[in-house]
Formats: structure tokens, C-alpha cells, sequence
């Protein structure tokens, strides 16, 4: 029973980093107000590990703009299904700009579908450091609860976004979370070993996106792993999208 929680903490973890899309480092921006999309990624691993996440997100104003967002998140490892759902919302603090840091704020926490179990709960501020309107780079520093073993984690991450032409841009980036290295009763490496993806996003036009993904230690085993994801976007009415208007990322 601890090595099954063990293993759904893992997979149900990572929601406390996917946050740009398939990507796990997450930018500082938000959506516009009354805009929303639909992330969704396949990922499999060559250890036969298996994730596919829907991800559908509003930006609302509460008394300042949020973005409010659902995953969920049907994984397989070794043998071993899981459903998860984890909500989140996330403030932008400072905006973002060309040669400067722009900040935001998210929390959430993650479910198991079936038993309604909480497993994580997790708090992340994302900085983004815009060096032109085609790079830029994004910094996360947070806490992860993992409730299953009453154990607690700092995460971090670093990413590097170049749009290296009008429609593809290439992602690189490290993540992880420091603390205990090991799980009572799960027989994997550790925990804390950090983890790195790469990949290309195709963008023709400002709704709809593909990215292909390869990662490695994602899920915290030593595998490698292949991700191809999509995002849907739905600007808000008569507003233009916020690449279109600013020329970003």
C-alpha cells in the first residue's frame, strides 16, 4: 500500500510544475481575462511508463486577474494506473517586460480521482527575464507537500524559451524538488534526481499549437520519455491574443 501511494505521489507531483503546457518550467505571464485554453500531452516512457493529461484553463477576474486551471492526469507505472486531478490558480504579481523580471504566483494541490485521497499540496513563484522579444528565461522556486509520507520538498526549476523563427520555438529546461531522497516501501531511484526536457513547439497561428518533447527522468525513474502535446487557445472576445499585441513569446 505505501509503494502504490508512493507511486501515484509521483505521477500526481509533477502537477506541481506542469504549468507551460507539457513543458514543467513555468513563464511568469497569465492569459488575458476572459480567455481560455485546453492543454493535453501524451507521454511515454521507454520503461513502458505512460501519462496522458488534460489541462483546461480560464484567466477570470476575482479582484485581480487569476487564471484557474483543472489537470488531470491518467498515468501508468509499472503496472500501476493512477488518476489524478489537480486544481490551481495563478496570480501575475509583477508583468513582464525586455530586460526585466516579471513574477507570479500559483498554489494548488492534487486529488486521486477514485478515492478522492489528497495527495500534494503545492505552492511555486515563477520569474521570467525577458532578454528580447524572441528569449527568454524562466526561473521556479517552490514548496510540494507529498501528504501520502508527510514529507515535504523545495522544487525548482530553469528554463530557456528561444522562438527562433515566426512559428517554431525551442524549449530547454532542468527541474526537480530537494529533500528526502528516498520513499518507505518504493524500490526506484530517488526522488530528488533531477529531471530535463527538450523540445520544439510548432505555432502557425495564435489558436492552436503542437510540441514534441524529449525528456529524461521525468516521472523521477531513469528513463527516457517522448511527449507530444497540444494546446487549443480561445482568446478573449474582441481582445487580440498577447503575443499578437506585444510581439513575446
Amino acid at each position: 500500500m505505501v509503494a502504490s501511494a508512493a507511486v501515484s505521489t509521483l505521477l500526481a507531483g509533477k502537477g506541481a510544475w506542469a504549468a507551460n503546457g507539457a513543458y514543467a518550467v513555468d513563464a511568469a505571464d497569465i492569459s488575458d481575462v476572459g480567455s481560455c485554453k485546453v492543454e493535453s500531452w501524451i507521454s511515454t516512457a521507454t520503461n513502458t511508463d505512460f501519462s496522458a493529461v488534460a489541462n483546461p484553463s480560464c484567466a477570470v477576474n476575482i479582484v485581480r486577474p487569476v487564471e484557474l486551471s483543472l489537470q488531470t492526469n491518467r498515468a501508468r507505472s509499472d503496472g500501476d494506473w493512477t488518476t489524478t486531478v489537480a486544481p490551481k490558480a495563478k496570480w501575475n504579481l509583477v508583468p513582464t517586460g525586455i530586460g526585466k523580471f516579471g513574477v507570479s504566483f500559483y498554489a494548488g494541490g492534487s486529488f486521486d480521482a477514485l478515492t478522492g485521497d489528497n495527495l500534494t499540496a503545492f505552492a511555486v513563484v515563477p520569474a521570467t527575464y525577458r532578454l528580447s522579444e524572441t528569449m527568454r528565461i524562466n526561473v521556479n522556486a517552490g514548496w510540494l507537500w507529498d501528504r501520502t509520507v508527510d514529507r515535504h520538498y523545495l522544487t525548482y526549476g530553469v528554463g530557456f524559451d528561444w522562438k527562433f523563427t515566426d512559428v517554431l520555438q525551442w524549449t530547454i529546461e532542468a527541474f526537480g524538488q530537494a529533500g528526502a531522497s528516498d520513499i518507505p516501501g518504493l524500490v526506484q531511484p530517488s526522488v530528488v534526481q533531477p529531471r530535463f526536457q527538450t523540445g520544439v513547439r510548432y505555432r502557425p497561428n495564435e489558436i492552436f499549437s503542437i510540441d514534441v518533447i524529449y525528456g529524461h527522468n521525468i516521472m523521477g525513474e531513469s528513463s527516457n520519455w517522448i511527449t507530444i502535446g497540444t494546446t487549443i487557445r480561445f482568446p478573449a472576445p474582441e481582445e487580440k491574443p498577447a503575443r499578437e499585441r506585444t510581439g513575446h513569446l
